[in-house]
């Protein structure tokens, strides 16, 4: 869709919307890479109004409506419970707005798919962590999440992207691209190759937990960054998930093991210098004891223990998916300069490594913070 097709769907998307007042303004929002955003601003009755208007990808997002169907079913769980104990729904969840004939999304003439939500006033994201604080009341929001959707039939809902941490998958798919070398790069990259393949096993440790029935399938997030959260602007408090797109049937470990992999590493994703690469016990320490309170009880003792499983193995998927990708010739992560996808990769090996060495130490925290 083109610049001038956009703002001529988006006029046409806000006025099936039952958005409350007259039309202020929609302008750009946010700087999301993957659906575009606006906020729109009404006025009704002399007080503004805020919303957000997006458009959805529909090449990453096969299925929209059933996207939709999701976050309906999720926010009206979510909106029951926060009620349940007294608290504010129109704050700690997303609220979808029904077009005027009812449906929670509007598909425009060109076949895009649009929606909107109300806007969580008072409150902000943040794409950096700027005190362990920060870290902490994520982990308290992201243990909330999961707790709330407990009693929640995960398999009730649309894997929005199938197999999306399906680890033993993953590694079929570098197994391929290994074989295929279609870029005739995998000759330069035997140490890194070796290391996943080394790791096949422990890829499987957690998929075989399932499978046996030893942990639950569970309602996850699967995109636990920190600027998914929204955070009281006043107190700092973590107050509400937002981007649901990628909410579908999981495992609770895999969401505080990305995290984990993201926020707790001391290093950026793409870091050169890999003996910057390290993990901080101190933020995953801060992280468990977040997120163990924000679940207030709703994991499994065999859940809890495997918390340093998540971290390891959503750290290994990852690094093995930016391996894959580089083989393949980069072509699902954008790059920024030659060989970005193998620096990624190096990454995340190094931080593997870094955990192993501190594995014990790992079990220990988990352990002390579980009692």
């Amino acid at each position: 869709m083109t610049r001038e097709e956009c703002c001529a769907k988006k006029s046409e998307a806000l006025e099936q919307f039952c958005m409350e007042g007259d039309l202020l303004s929609c302008e750009k929002y946010g700087n999301g890479h993957i659906n575009d955003t606006f906020l729109v601003r009404v006025m009704d009755k002399k007080a503004e109004k805020k919303y957000i208007l997006q458009r959805m990808n529909g090449d990453v997002f096969k299925d929209p409506e059933k996207l939709m169907e999701n976050i309906v079913l999720v926010t009206d769980h979510l909106r029951a419970m926060i009620e349940k104990r007294g608290g504010d729904p129109k704050r700690e969840t997303l609220n979808p707005i029904r077009t005027k004939d009812g449906n929670c999304f509007y598909k425009d003439s060109l076949g895009s798919y649009w929606r909107v939500y109300t806007f969580i006033t008072d409150a902000i994201s943040l794409d950096q962590v700027r005190s362990p604080e920060d870290f902490y009341q994520s982990a308290v929001a992201f243990g909330r999440f999961s707790g709330q959707m407990a009693g929640f039939d995960a398999a009730r809902l649309y894997e929005t992207i199938p197999d999306f941490h399906n680890t033993p998958k993953r590694f079929e798919a570098f197994e391929k691209a290994v074989k295929e070398d279609i870029c005739g790069r995998a000759k330069d990259v035997q140490k890194e190759i070796a290391f996943y393949t080394d790791h096949r096993e422990t890829m499987s440790y957690c998929a075989k937990q399932l499978a046996e029935g030893k942990i639950p399938l569970r309602v996850t997030h699967n995109d636990t960054k920190l600027n998914n959260i929204m955070l009281d602007a006043v107190t700092g408090k973590g107050i509400c998930v937002i981007d649901l797109d990628t909410v579908m049937p999981g495992l609770s470990i895999f969401d505080f093991g990305d995290s984990i992999r993201f926020g707790a590493n001391t290093a950026v994703e793409d870091e050169r210098d890999l003996s910057k690469v390290s993990l901080s016990l101190e933020l995953f320490e801060t992280y468990v004891k977040g997120y163990l309170e924000g679940c207030k009880g709703a994991l499994t003792p065999e859940e809890i223990r495997l918390l340093p499983y998540g971290a390891k193995t959503m750290t290994l998927e990852c690094g093995m998916r930016f391996l894959t990708d580089y083989l393949q010739g980069d072509t699902y992560f954008m790059v920024h300069r030659e060989g970005h996808n193998l620096d990624r990769t190096r990454t995340q090996i190094r931080l593997v490594e870094d955990m192993e060495q501190k594995w014990d130490r790992m079990e220990q925290i988990v352990a002390s913070c579980s009692k």
